[in-house]
Protein backbone atom coordinates (compact mmCIF):
# COMPACT_ATOMS: atom_id res chain seq x y z
CA UNK A 1 0.00 0.00 0.00
CA UNK A 2 1.33 3.44 -0.91
CA UNK A 3 -0.55 5.64 1.49
CA UNK A 4 1.17 6.28 4.78
CA UNK A 5 -2.29 7.09 6.11
CA UNK A 6 -3.26 3.44 6.32
CA UNK A 7 -6.14 4.09 3.91
CA UNK A 8 -6.21 2.34 0.52
CA UNK A 9 -5.44 4.72 -2.36
CA UNK A 10 -8.05 5.03 -5.12
CA UNK A 11 -7.80 2.59 -8.03
CA UNK A 12 -6.67 4.81 -10.88
CA UNK A 13 -4.21 5.01 -13.76
CA UNK A 14 -1.94 7.03 -11.44
CA UNK A 15 -1.88 4.12 -8.97
CA UNK A 16 -1.02 1.69 -11.77
CA UNK A 17 1.77 3.98 -13.00
CA UNK A 18 3.06 4.20 -9.43
CA UNK A 19 3.14 0.43 -9.17
CA UNK A 20 5.11 0.19 -12.41
CA UNK A 21 7.51 2.96 -11.37
CA UNK A 22 8.06 1.66 -7.83
CA UNK A 23 11.49 0.09 -8.58
CA UNK A 24 12.79 3.40 -10.02
CA UNK A 25 14.59 5.95 -7.89
CA UNK A 26 12.62 9.14 -7.14
CA UNK A 27 15.81 11.04 -8.05
CA UNK A 28 15.00 10.35 -11.71
CA UNK A 29 12.16 12.87 -11.35
CA UNK A 30 14.47 15.68 -10.17
CA UNK A 31 15.17 17.27 -13.58
CA UNK A 32 11.42 17.38 -14.28
CA UNK A 33 10.64 18.81 -10.84
CA UNK A 34 13.40 21.43 -11.21
CA UNK A 35 11.99 22.44 -14.60
CA UNK A 36 8.43 22.71 -13.26
CA UNK A 37 9.55 24.81 -10.30
CA UNK A 38 11.62 27.07 -12.59
CA UNK A 39 8.56 27.61 -14.81
CA UNK A 40 6.40 28.40 -11.77
CA UNK A 41 9.02 30.85 -10.46
CA UNK A 42 9.33 32.56 -13.82
CA UNK A 43 5.60 32.78 -14.60
CA UNK A 44 4.42 33.49 -11.02
CA UNK A 45 7.26 35.51 -9.47
CA UNK A 46 5.52 36.44 -6.20
CA UNK A 47 4.41 32.92 -5.34
CA UNK A 48 7.10 32.05 -2.80
CA UNK A 49 7.60 35.60 -1.49
CA UNK A 50 4.10 35.33 -0.04
CA UNK A 51 5.44 32.60 2.25
CA UNK A 52 8.30 34.69 3.66
CA UNK A 53 6.20 35.18 6.83
CA UNK A 54 6.72 31.50 7.64
CA UNK A 55 9.73 30.58 9.74
CA UNK A 56 10.34 27.21 8.10
CA UNK A 57 8.23 26.84 4.93
CA UNK A 58 8.77 23.13 4.22
CA UNK A 59 5.78 21.01 3.24
CA UNK A 60 5.51 17.27 2.72
CA UNK A 61 3.10 16.48 -0.10
CA UNK A 62 1.93 12.88 -0.01
CA UNK A 63 0.18 11.72 -3.18
CA UNK A 64 -1.43 8.60 -1.72
CA UNK A 65 -1.55 6.86 -5.10
CA UNK A 66 2.20 7.10 -5.71
CA UNK A 67 5.02 5.34 -3.81
CA UNK A 68 6.80 8.59 -2.96
CA UNK A 69 6.53 11.96 -1.29
CA UNK A 70 7.26 15.44 -2.60
CA UNK A 71 9.08 17.83 -0.29
CA UNK A 72 8.40 21.48 -1.09
CA UNK A 73 10.93 23.78 0.52
CA UNK A 74 9.18 27.08 -0.18
CA UNK A 75 12.07 29.29 0.97
CA UNK A 76 11.57 32.43 -1.18
CA UNK A 77 15.31 32.81 -1.84
CA UNK A 78 15.75 29.22 -3.03
CA UNK A 79 12.54 27.19 -3.44
CA UNK A 80 13.04 23.49 -4.10
CA UNK A 81 10.78 20.55 -4.89
CA UNK A 82 12.19 17.06 -4.43
CA UNK A 83 10.81 13.54 -4.67
CA UNK A 84 11.73 11.08 -1.94
CA UNK A 85 10.64 7.77 -0.49
CA UNK A 86 11.05 8.90 3.12
CA UNK A 87 10.00 12.00 4.94
CA UNK A 88 12.90 13.52 6.80
CA UNK A 89 10.86 15.24 9.50
CA UNK A 90 11.66 18.79 8.33
CA UNK A 91 8.12 19.54 7.14
CA UNK A 92 5.95 21.86 9.17
CA UNK A 93 2.86 20.33 7.54
CA UNK A 94 1.77 17.32 5.52
CA UNK A 95 -0.76 17.59 2.70
CA UNK A 96 -2.09 14.20 1.65
CA UNK A 97 -4.43 13.15 -1.17
CA UNK A 98 -4.61 11.57 -4.64
CA UNK A 99 -2.17 13.12 -7.14
CA UNK A 100 -4.81 14.46 -9.51
CA UNK A 101 -6.74 16.03 -6.63
CA UNK A 102 -3.52 17.74 -5.48
CA UNK A 103 -2.90 19.07 -9.00
CA UNK A 104 -6.52 20.27 -9.26
CA UNK A 105 -6.03 22.02 -5.92
CA UNK A 106 -2.79 23.64 -7.15
CA UNK A 107 -4.56 24.94 -10.24
CA UNK A 108 -7.60 26.17 -8.31
CA UNK A 109 -10.04 23.86 -10.13
CA UNK A 110 -11.38 22.47 -6.85
CA UNK A 111 -12.12 23.92 -3.45
CA UNK A 112 -9.62 22.79 -0.83
CA UNK A 113 -12.22 22.97 1.93
CA UNK A 114 -14.56 20.67 -0.02
CA UNK A 115 -11.72 18.17 -0.55
CA UNK A 116 -10.81 18.36 3.13
CA UNK A 117 -14.36 17.87 4.44
CA UNK A 118 -15.03 15.03 1.98
CA UNK A 119 -11.83 13.40 3.31
CA UNK A 120 -10.19 13.30 -0.13
CA UNK A 121 -7.51 15.59 1.26
CA UNK A 122 -5.98 15.50 4.73
CA UNK A 123 -3.68 17.92 6.46
CA UNK A 124 -1.41 17.41 9.45
CA UNK A 125 0.82 19.85 11.26
CA UNK A 126 0.87 23.63 11.04
CA UNK A 127 -2.50 24.55 9.53
CA UNK A 128 -1.54 28.24 9.50
CA UNK A 129 1.36 27.38 7.15
CA UNK A 130 -0.99 25.36 4.93
CA UNK A 131 -3.45 28.27 4.77
CA UNK A 132 -0.57 30.61 3.82
CA UNK A 133 0.48 28.19 1.06
CA UNK A 134 -3.09 27.86 -0.15
CA UNK A 135 -3.54 31.65 -0.28
CA UNK A 136 -0.27 32.07 -2.19
CA UNK A 137 -1.26 29.37 -4.70
CA UNK A 138 -4.80 30.77 -5.10
CA UNK A 139 -3.46 34.27 -5.77
CA UNK A 140 -0.92 32.98 -8.33
CA UNK A 141 -3.67 31.62 -10.62
CA UNK A 142 -1.56 28.65 -11.72
CA UNK A 143 -2.37 26.64 -14.85
CA UNK A 144 0.40 24.01 -14.99
CA UNK A 145 -0.46 22.77 -18.48
CA UNK A 146 -0.50 26.26 -19.96
CA UNK A 147 2.57 27.41 -18.00
CA UNK A 148 4.65 24.41 -19.06
CA UNK A 149 3.54 24.51 -22.70
CA UNK A 150 4.20 28.27 -22.88
CA UNK A 151 7.75 27.71 -21.64
CA UNK A 152 8.52 25.18 -24.40
CA UNK A 153 8.57 27.70 -27.24
CA UNK A 154 8.68 25.94 -30.63
CA UNK A 155 8.30 22.54 -28.95
CA UNK A 156 4.89 23.52 -27.55
CA UNK A 157 2.77 22.23 -30.51
CA UNK A 158 4.18 18.67 -30.48
CA UNK A 159 4.10 18.66 -26.66
CA UNK A 160 0.43 19.74 -26.78
CA UNK A 161 -0.34 16.84 -29.15
CA UNK A 162 1.49 14.38 -26.87
CA UNK A 163 -0.33 15.76 -23.83
CA UNK A 164 -3.72 15.47 -25.53
CA UNK A 165 -2.92 11.90 -26.56
CA UNK A 166 -1.89 11.13 -22.98
CA UNK A 167 -5.19 12.54 -21.72
CA UNK A 168 -7.11 10.28 -24.12
CA UNK A 169 -5.15 7.20 -23.01
CA UNK A 170 -5.63 8.18 -19.36
CA UNK A 171 -9.38 8.65 -19.89
CA UNK A 172 -9.73 5.27 -21.56
CA UNK A 173 -7.70 3.52 -18.86
CA UNK A 174 -9.77 5.23 -16.18
CA UNK A 175 -12.99 4.04 -17.85
CA UNK A 176 -11.63 0.49 -18.01
CA UNK A 177 -10.70 0.58 -14.32
CA UNK A 178 -14.19 1.84 -13.43
CA UNK A 179 -15.62 -1.11 -15.37
CA UNK A 180 -13.37 -3.51 -13.44
CA UNK A 181 -14.44 -1.94 -10.12
CA UNK A 182 -18.12 -2.29 -11.05
CA UNK A 183 -17.58 -5.93 -12.04
CA UNK A 184 -15.77 -6.64 -8.77
CA UNK A 185 -18.58 -5.01 -6.76
CA UNK A 186 -21.21 -7.01 -8.65
CA UNK A 187 -19.29 -10.24 -8.06
CA UNK A 188 -18.89 -9.40 -4.38
CA UNK A 189 -22.59 -8.62 -4.10
CA UNK A 190 -23.53 -11.99 -5.64
CA UNK A 191 -21.21 -13.74 -3.18
CA UNK A 192 -22.97 -12.06 -0.22
CA UNK A 193 -26.40 -13.09 -1.55
CA UNK A 194 -25.34 -16.72 -1.86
Amino acid sequence: MFSSQGKAPPLSPVLLAGLLARPLSPRLLQPLLDAILAVLNRRHPGLFERLSCLKKPVFLIDPVDLPLFFVLDADPSHPRLTATRDSDGRAVAVIRGPLLALIDLLEGRVDGDALFFSRVLSIEGDTEAVVALRNAVDDADIDLRHDILASLGPLAPPARIALNLGRLVYGRLNEDLELLKAAARASQSKGHEA
